[in-house]
């Protein structure tokens, strides 16, 4: 859910912090009041476009800053991942988006620098805008498909997947019958040449392990004079006249003459007898890694350097890791053993595909008959609630067809027509909706997959045109249903929606000859300030009968 919501700058506003809480949000005022300013806010933070024109006029800057709190951030935390964003902390999530007059636009992600393109994609996972001049997913087809897929249940979405598993694998099967066919048969020269690719792969263990002792060796041979004089230096200072060992004779007998004097002292000694032998052991071992560096031969170091050179070229050539190099042996391996029977190797690749092609075929089939069912509940379940909006005569047609291409999504297209009214044709949803229809459309299909859409905010606008009374106190208590599952906000210029609001914010123009501002602020902490404002969007304020039927109007909402 949107918790805060810092906004400076923005069109007419000067500057606002706002609280929300969970539920349903209404924002209410008089007719250009500015009551799309917080719809402005939260589209920029979806990614939305937008120019610097939205810059308050004395300006230099815009910004506009969300807090948000996820209970199961999971989801969100996957597509943070995807995008290459830091996930969320404590499930909280916090956008931060700036305009500048002189300056580019700028984005932040949890701290971090974003694009815009990265804030529209992240947009997608946590709001949905319904109304005039925003993105309508209504309208698309493959969120049409999308959508139908989720009313369809979690069975259907197994099957979902399983097509999308085939999808892959015989695209790939493909991919590898065109590269088989482009490779065509090798001349002598260029077998000659992978061969020689694979004598010098072979020569070298390619292991992680291997390559990492190769790698070791080779630090150490480059550096071996230079460490064989530092082995000899050491033992020499422990060893040598003048060395630590020279001195301890001394050392020892006086220790030995203090615990003769002193048996408490005793231990001390034998603690310095167990240096000196301790330091000895030392000594000899430099002595032997100074020896052993001499004793290596200019011809094995000369051979580490080579097999080095060697590793050094492969890895420039396939890649930087051990894994790039093998993966590239491997491939070099199955292209000449392919040669062999060039002819053999397509037709296997090529039944492999037609039984994929077949197997996806026919789970594509399956998955167009569960998807024709549910777009006949969903169908059903949508005009039923769309009558209860106000759509008397109205039908929503969910057409799903089969097709020839075959996509990792299956074989159907999935096309939402709609008739608003008795006696006129079904049409694509996109050539006949006015906005406020759309917006009530979406309504009746969020309402009917409210338990299983995951979409955490839903932002309406303009749902209650063209209706009013008994409609627009039903609209008002769908969407407070709708908010059982979901943050929804919406803007309404009617009571009977207003009063369902758990959360009330009222938006207020103020003007002077040179200056015109807006203020946001909540009234659902205030039952007068409330009714106030019920009283206003029901013609006045201060009428006795406007404030009782505010009053009547919240009372009837909270039960």
């Amino acid at each position: 859910m949107l918790c805060s919501l810092r906004i400076k700058n923005l069109a007419l506003m000067d500057t606002a912090v706002l609280e929300f809480g969970e539920g349903f949000t209404v924002v209410t005022g008089e007719t250009g009041a500015g009551k799309s300013v917080l719809i402005g806010a939260l589209s920029l933070l979806a990614g939305n476009r937008a120019t610097r024109a939205i810059i308050r006029k004395g300006a230099e800057t815009c910004e506009v800053e969300g807090v948000f709190q996820f209970a199961n951030p999971a989801p969100l935390d996957i597509a943070l991942t995807a995008l290459e964003l830091p996930r969320t902390e404590d499930g909280q999530l916090i956008l931060r988006r700036t305009l500048s007059l002189a300056k580019p636009a700028r984005v932040h992600v949890n701290g971090a620098a974003a694009t815009l393109a990265q804030l529209e994609a992240l947009g997608a996972a946590w709001v949905d805008f319904h109304g005039p001049g925003e993105p309508q997913k209504l309208f698309h087809e493959h969120h049409q498909l999308e959508m139908l897929d989720l009313f369809a249940g979690q069975a259907h979405s197994g099957h979902l997947a399983a097509v999308g598993a085939l999808h892959g694998r015989w695209t790939s099967t493909l991919r590898r019958i065109r590269e088989i066919r482009s490779q065509g048969k090798m001349s002598e020269d260029e077998i000659a040449f992978i061969q020689g690719q694979l004598e010098r792969m072979s020569a070298l263990d390619l292991s992680d392990e291997g390559v990492a002792t190769l790698e070791r060796d080779f630090k150490k041979a480059a550096a071996a004079e230079k460490l064989a004089g530092l082995h000899a230096a050491m033992s020499a200072a422990l060893g040598d006249e003048g060395g630590v060992a020279a001195m301890l004779p001394a050392t020892l007998r006086t220790a030995r003459e203090i615990a003769t004097l002193d048996p408490g002292a005793g231990e001390l000694e034998n603690r310095l007898n167990a240096l000196a032998i301790e330091i000895a052991d030392i000594q000899d071992d430099y002595a032997r890694l100074a020896k052993n560096i001499a004793a290596t031969d200019a011809a094995s170091q000369e051979e580490t350097a080579a097999r080095m050179n060697q590793w050094l070229e492969l890895r420039r050539k396939y890649g930087p890791a051990p894994e790039n190099v093998r993966a590239k042996r491997d491939s070099l391996v199955a292209r000449l053993a392919a040669q062999g029977d060039i002819a053999g190797v397509l037709e296997q690749a090529q039944a492999e595909a037609e039984t994929l092609e077949a197997q996806l075929r026919a789970a594509s089939r399956d998955l167009h008959a569960t998807r024709v069912t549910a777009a006949a509940k969903l169908s059903a379940a949508a005009t039923k609630m769309l009558a209860k909006l106000g759509f008397k005569k109205a039908v929503l047609n969910i057409r799903v067809t089969e097709t020839a291409q075959l996509t990792e999504t299956g074989a159907t297209r999935c096309e939402f027509l709609f008739l608003p009214n008795a006696g006129q044709d079904l049409l694509p949803l996109s050539q006949i909706a006015s906005s406020g229809e759309t917006a009530r459309v979406m309504l009746a299909i969020k309402t009917v997959l409210v338990s299983v859409d995951k979409t955490p905010v839903l932002v309406f606008d303009e749902v209650d045109a063209n209706v009013g009374g008994e409609i627009g106190a039903q609209v008002g208590r769908e969407l407070a249903a709708l908010a059982g599952k979901h943050q929804v906000f919406c803007v309404t210029h009617l009571p009977q929606v207003a009063a369902q609001g758990q959360n009330h914010h009222v938006v207020e123009k103020t003007q002077t000859d040179d200056l015109t501002t807006i203020t946001i602020h909540p009234v659902h902490a205030t039952p007068i300030a409330r009714e106030q404002e019920l009283a206003r969007m029901l013609g006045d304020r201060h009428s006795a009968t406007a404030l009782q039927h505010a009053r009547e109007l919240l009372s009837a909402a909270a039960r």
